[in-house]
């Protein structure tokens, strides 16, 4: 449009990274809750998942949906606000537990307009959903007063998701019932990081099947918080059918673990009366290249009668779940909302 105004005149259009950051589309805002009511032993017999998120699908194309469509005279009007549905759904992508509840139902509350443009991030809903319903297994874990891994375990009957379950638990030398108590015993280590007495490390585990049509992945985190949190160590097993490129998909399952430990510490996009105010990486941190933790993937059967599963963006979920349930391990205090900062640590301490 410059070029047009001024004929035979060398136009170049500079696009800053602040601008970048204050302008591009950013990953939607969501709150999920879930809720269950158990039987006599614990175990759910009725599930809710309600989700709140904007919309995750508005990448420029058709409909009238190109951006540069706004700067026209009579520009086409906006594409109705609608997501896709389930499955994979976008924002109510894995909001459904795989577990055997005998009912259970998702409600997802559209919040057509937000205040900053949104569109798709890696994942899309599936990583705060997995997140929520997580985190709330292994509270309902703690509530019966079982260990985490066999918790779930009873209440779910998909061999292949049983499988990664049990072979990343023995990748990571799971911890008996007793390790696992989140007021004391093994599992926290040289004083309260609440007291001002050292470090304290946790172990957490997660599971999800990626839009439940893709590929299996369970994840075991160790984290030590001393108020930061610091992953030390991730064991990843994924169950993906018939594996075709081994490296490949293990190289997959590595890169969503190490970005989900970036959205689990650090990612957040922070907004004030003017809109995006994190326009650079001080404001805006992601995950330092000595902040990587040592990573473990086992892919279970890659040569099988089983048919390719899409591996991408398998281990992002339960990545960010698992490192959850290892701060809560560690604590003894259950952090809900992310990113797992060090103001939000302390606080959570504060309030144990």
């Amino acid at each position: 449009m410059i070029a047009v105004r001024k004929p035979g005149i060398p136009v170049r259009v500079r696009w800053r990274r602040e601008e970048e950051f204050a302008f591009e589309p950013v990953s939607p805002a969501m709150v999920t809750t879930v809720h269950a009511t158990l039987d006599g032993a614990g175990r759910p017999i009725d599930w809710t998942t309600q989700i709140w998120s904007g919309r995750h699908s508005s990448r420029p194309g058709g409909g009238g949906n190109l951006l540069a469509a706004e700067a026209l005279p009579d520009p086409p009007p906006a594409p109705p606000p609608t997501e896709s549905s389930n499955p994979p759904g976008a924002g109510t992508r894995n909001g459904e537990p795989l577990y055997d509840f005998p009912a259970k139902r998702i409600h997802h509350h559209l919040i057509a307009e937000t205040p900053v443009r949104t569109s798709s991030l890696r994942g899309l809903g599936a990583t705060l959903n997995v997140f929520a319903i997580e985190s709330f297994m292994d509270e309902l874990a703690l509530e019966a007063g079982e260990d985490p891994v066999q918790y779930r375990l009873s209440i779910l009957k998909d061999p292949r998701a049983r499988a990664v379950i049990e072979k990343v638990a023995e990748m990571s030398s799971w911890p008996t019932k007793s390790t696992l108590s989140p007021t004391g015993g093994e599992g926290r280590v040289r004083g309260s990081a609440a007291a001002g007495g050292g470090s304290t490390k946790g172990r957490g585990i997660a599971f999800a099947r990626y839009k439940n049509i893709a590929a299996y992945a369970a994840i075991v985190a160790e984290v030590e918080v001393e108020e930061e949190v610091r992953v030390i160590r991730v064991w990843c097993a994924a169950d993906a059918g018939l594996v075709i490129n081994p490296d490949g998909a293990t190289n997959q399952l590595e890169g969503g673990i190490v970005q989900a430990i970036s959205w689990a510490l650090k990612e957040g996009v922070r907004l004030d009366t003017a809109g995006i105010s994190s326009r650079d990486w001080e404001s805006y941190p992601v995950l330092r290249f000595s902040e990587v933790p040592e990573i473990e993937v086992a892919l279970l059967n890659p040569v099988s009668d089983n048919p390719p599963l899409g591996v991408g963006e398998a281990s992002g979920g339960p990545t960010v779940a698992a490192i959850g349930n290892a701060v809560a391990h560690a604590l003894g205090a259950r952090l809900r909302d992310l990113p797992l900062t060090r103001e939000r640590v302390m606080a959570a301490l504060l309030t144990a």
